[in-house]
């Protein structure tokens, strides 16, 4: 029976992993993946690894001196991961769609939260203030969206908009064809969208896509949404544009330093993060710990894969969720 080492384990993790799992004898650690971590892999000949655990060359080198042979990453995103590092020593192996619905539920979620006031409300009627003031926001429909990458889950949150009767327009590097996207360019959505989603992966090429030239760009007042990766937006340029009123609001499931923060309580930490702090003290933001995948069907889908991965690998079938690594 072939030993994997699970990292970054969280309670959530552990059932659907134990319940798809029949072949293999997985330890489970709670230590994140890194260059000092990576010795808990000795004996093991595959790795189940999360999106913040930090696969750089250092780390890549050290798990393959171990006799690591194939990493299964139990999220769709490998930005995290030195490819050239892996290639033709390890296998690496991802989860690229697990519950799109997940995301794009979660991210109108969220605008519907910080637009209509909901957790300030929460929190005032619990202090037995019924007062609206301040409480005012605006109907969405009739207003227009801006999805920045349509894969699964911008079409997801397309369908959704729809279902609000919004206007929508989209912006994709690769837009697909035959397709009932109304897509524009890139400034025309900055220009025209009252509210604007990323759903885009993070490459060379959508790094900072939101900075201080695009947040100028975009309509004054508008909101952004970001449930894809933090490196999107350059968080400097954003805390400008909203001090400066630029732009009217964000909903942030994702930060650019999250990894030193996210999926651990730091309440108790003294020394913190002074963007993080900024953010999360604007009452026009709303910030959460990258949890929009957080959904009992997702975290099922994920395992299931995760484990369908590792079966291909060891069984030496065609592998469809191989990560590949150009050049």
């Amino acid at each position: 029976m072939e030993k994997i080492c699970f990292f970054n384990t969280k309670s959530y993790d552990i059932k659907w992993f134990d319940h798809y799992n029949k072949n293999y004898e997985i330890k489970f650690y709670e230590s994140r993946l890194n260059k000092n971590s990576a010795i808990l892999a000795s004996g093991s000949s595959g790795i189940i690894s999360f999106v913040n655990d930090n696969l750089d060359k250092d780390t890549i080198d050290i798990l393959y001196e171990l006799g690591v042979k194939v990493i299964a990453l139990r999220c769709a995103g490998y930005n995290h991961v030195d490819l050239n590092a892996a290639k033709d020593k390890i296998k690496i192996l991802n989860v690229p769609s697990y519950s799109p619905s997940s995301v794009a539920e979660y991210a109108i979620g969220m605008f519907l939260t910080l637009n209509r006031k909901i957790h300030k409300a929460y929190t005032k009627t619990r202090d037995y203030n019924f007062s609206l003031n301040g409480m005012v926001g605006f109907d969405l429909k009739g207003k227009t969206i801006g999805i920045i990458g349509t894969g699964k889950i911008g079409e997801e949150l397309i369908d959704i908009c729809k279902g609000f009767k919004m206007n929508v327009i989209a912006y994709d590097l690769f837009p697909k064809k035959d397709s009932d996207i109304q897509y524009v360019d890139l400034n025309t959505l900055l220009n025209n969208s009252d509210i604007i989603s990323l759903h885009c992966p993070l490459t060379k090429d959508t790094k900072y896509l939101i900075n201080k030239e695009t947040l100028q760009k975009m309509k004054k007042g508008a909101y952004i949404i970001n449930t894809s990766r933090g490196e999107l937006i350059e968080t400097d340029s954003l805390i400008s544009a909203l001090k400066d009123g630029l732009i009217g609001g964000a909903c942030l499931d994702v930060y650019e330093g999250e990894k030193d923060f996210f999926y651990e309580d730091k309440s108790d930490l003294i020394k913190r993060d002074d963007k993080l702090s900024a953010l999360v003290s604007m009452p026009n933001v709303i910030l959460t710990s990258h949890q929009a995948f957080l959904t009992d069907e997702a975290l099922k889908n994920i395992a299931k894969i995760t484990i369908q991965n590792l079966d291909d690998f060891y069984g030496n079938k065609k592998l469809k969720n191989e990560v590949k690594i150009k050049g």
